[in-house]
């Protein structure tokens, strides 16, 4: 099926294949890849990690796009969703589509498990903590770490993964296979010590602390087998520090702003779920850790 010329759609209403999404709960990019994979199996196999890109997925569920998409996208999508052409999928939903029953559930308390909030005005975000010891006593590293793929940290010292975390944990994740990566302020750059001044040490701390860390990470690095080490990526940058950031699986996002004159374990934590058929907050901050890593140096 070839992509058809068409005049922009920009609509008030919603794409049916946004809609269709959301109903089947796969409207996190992660997931919508996996799906799309599964259906390119059934279809082509030569069509499988074909998945659009995210700004392209978002294009796709706000009306932006021109046309239909090309034709291998298109016979993924209708076997994504049978009965249903590209054009359709494309298409503003102007009858809404009936969500699956379920059965109302206790309410619970903010956890690992909390649902994404349904107020349209928080978007993805599906907790907030006051601190960063409120937020590790509802996710501790275990919960986030345990069966991650990919890990990309970013902050000063970046205590979560090399304190609260053990090195024998941190060795089998990149044994079978995990990335990390982990961007420290520098330690001999200028911004540690003006984040030290900020924060009123006298003794260099900040500087000590993220010096040791890095050291831990290296020496842990050193022991491991090529492959294994190739996976363990360490980098500093020298820049005014803005947000502690952490990205588990490109699905599951933490942000921690850093305060004028307060610790960083001071500040408030916000938990944040990729959820590509909302306009939310993952895509901003996950293009925050990757144009700082494109700026740092390899330690």
């Amino acid at each position: 099926m070839a992509p058809q010329p068409e005049a922009r759609i920009m609509t008030d209403q919603p794409i049916l294949l946004k809609t269709l999404l959301t109903q089947r709960h796969w409207q996190t990019y992660s997931t919508f890849c996996k799906e799309y994979d599964k259906a390119a199996k059934k279809v082509d196999p030569s069509l499988q990690g074909g998945w659009p890109s995210r700004a392209q997925l978002h294009r796709w569920l706000t009306g932006e796009l021109k046309g239909l998409p090309y034709s291998g996208h298109c016979r993924v999508l209708e076997a994504m969703f049978p009965g249903k052409s590209a054009r359709e999928l494309f298409s503003t939903n102007a009858v809404e589509v009936p969500t699956p029953r379920t059965q109302p559930e206790p309410a619970r308390s903010a956890g690992p498990d909390v649902a994404a909030c349904a107020m349209p005005q928080m978007a993805d975000v599906t907790a907030v903590f006051s601190s960063r010891s409120a937020f590790s006593s509802a996710y501790p590293p275990s919960t986030m770490f345990d069966s991650a793929k990919e890990i990309n940290a970013a902050g000063l010292s970046l205590n979560i993964i090399c304190q609260s975390y053990p090195d024998h944990q941190l060795r089998r994740l990149l044994d079978s296979g995990t990335r990390i990566r982990c961007l420290f302020l520098d330690p001999k750059g200028q911004a540690i010590h003006a984040r030290e001044a900020e924060e009123r040490y006298t003794d260099n701390t900040l500087t000590t602390l993220t010096a040791l860390n890095i050291t831990m990470l290296t020496r842990l690095r050193d022991r491991l087998d090529t492959a294994s080490a190739q996976r363990l990526e360490l980098h500093v940058y020298d820049e005014t520090i803005r947000f502690n950031l952490l990205i588990v699986d490109r699905a599951f996002c933490v942000v921690q702003p850093y305060l004028p004159e307060a610790r960083g374990v001071d500040s408030p934590t916000f938990v944040i779920k990729d959820n590509t058929a909302a306009e939310g907050l993952f895509p901003i901050f996950d293009q925050v850790f990757r144009d700082m890593w494109e700026r740092s140096k390899p330690v």
